[in-house]
C-alpha cells in the first residue's frame, strides 16, 4: 500500500488558522451579544446594547476599546467601571476630563454627523437624539453615570486619577497643564517656567494648532484604523465653550441642568459642574 503524501494545500498554514479562529471569535461574540438587552440608537441601523451597566453599540463591543499608543498612553471612552483590571489595577496615572453635558451632547451630536458613510441609516433629529440623551440613552451612556465613575474614582484614589473641568483649562490653561505636569510626575523645573516653557507648550497643544496641522486636515485619516469611517479632521471642529446656546433651547438646557443637579448632589461634583 503506497504512503499517502500531504500537499502544502492539505496542510493549514498559520495564517489560514489564525482567520478561522478569529472569524470563530467574531460568531462567538456575535451570538453573546444578541443576548445582551437591546435599544433604540441615535441611527436607524445601530441600536444600543446594555453591557455593564451602560448603553455600547456592537461595533465597539465587539472591537478593541482602547487606542494604543505605543502600549504608553491610552486614550478611551469607557467609563471607569468597565476598564480592564490590566488597565484599572495596574497603577497607572488616569487623567478624566469633565464637560458641560449640554455641549458635550451638541459636541457628541455633531460628531457623529460626519461619517463617511450612511449604512448606519439616517440619524435622529437633533431633539430626538437629545432626549435619548437625557433619557441615558448614548454611546456609553448613562453620560452622567460615566462622570460618577471617575468622580468617585478620583475620589478614592486622587494620586491615580486627575479629574479636570474643560471649561477650566480652556479659560486658562497654565495652570492646569502645570498641575498635569505634577501628576504625571514631570513637572516643571522653576528654570523651564521663567524660559516659558509652560506657554510653549501650551501653544504646541492649543486647538488652533493641532486643528491646522497637515495631519488633521482635509481627508486624511489615522494610519493604524484605516477602515475609521471618520476622517482626522472631523475630530476638530469648535472646542468652544457654551455652544450649546446655538443648538438648544432654553427648555432643554433646564432639564438637562436639572438631571446634573439630581445626579450630582451631595457628592461635592456640582462645583465642578457650574
Amino acid at each position: 500500500m503506497e504512503s499517502e503524501t500531504l500537499t502544502d494545500k492539505a496542510v493549514p498554514n498559520n495564517e489560514e488558522i489564525k482567520t478561522d479562529q478569529f472569524k470563530k471569535n467574531q460568531e462567538r461574540y456575535r451570538d453573546l451579544i444578541a443576548t445582551f438587552p437591546h435599544a433604540k440608537g441615535w441611527f436607524e441601523n445601530v441600536p444600543l446594547i446594555r453591557y455593564g451597566g451602560h448603553w455600547i453599540t456592537h461595533h465597539l463591543l465587539q472591537d478593541d476599546v482602547l487606542n494604543d499608543k505605543g502600549n504608553t498612553l491610552f486614550a478611551t471612552h469607557l467609563p471607569h467601571g468597565l476598564l480592564p483590571e490590566s488597565i484599572s489595577k495596574s497603577g497607572c496615572k488616569m487623567v478624566y476630563i469633565l464637560r458641560d453635558p449640554k455641549d458635550t451632547f451638541v459636541s457628541m451630536w455633531s460628531f457623529i454627523q460626519k461619517q463617511r458613510s450612511y449604512k448606519n441609516g439616517p440619524l435622529s433629529s437633533l431633539e430626538e437624539c437629545f432626549d435619548m440623551f437625557c433619557r441615558d440613552f448614548s454611546w456609553y451612556g448613562p453620560y452622567l453615570d460615566h462622570v460618577m465613575s471617575y468622580w468617585k474614582a478620583y475620589q478614592e484614589n486622587p494620586d491615580q486619577v486627575l479629574f479636570l473641568k474643560y471649561e477650566t483649562m480652556s479659560a486658562d490653561p497654565l495652570p492646569s497643564v502645570k498641575r498635569l505636569a505634577d501628576f504625571m510626575g514631570f513637572g516643571f523645573t522653576y528654570e523651564e517656567e521663567n524660559e516659558g516653557v509652560v506657554e510653549k507648550v501650551v501653544n504646541l497643544c492649543s486647538f488652533e494648532t493641532l486643528k491646522n496641522l497637515e495631519a488633521n486636515r482635509g481627508e486624511r485619516q489615522e494610519e493604524d484604523v484605516p477602515t475609521s469611517p471618520y476622517p482626522n479632521s472631523a475630530y476638530f471642529r469648535k472646542g468652544k465653550v457654551g455652544d450649546w446656546q446655538n443648538y438648544l433651547t432654553l427648555e432643554m438646557a433646564a432639564r438637562m441642568d436639572g438631571l446634573m443637579e439630581e445626579k450630582f448632589k451631595g457628592t461635592g461634583l456640582l462645583e465642578h459642574c457650574i
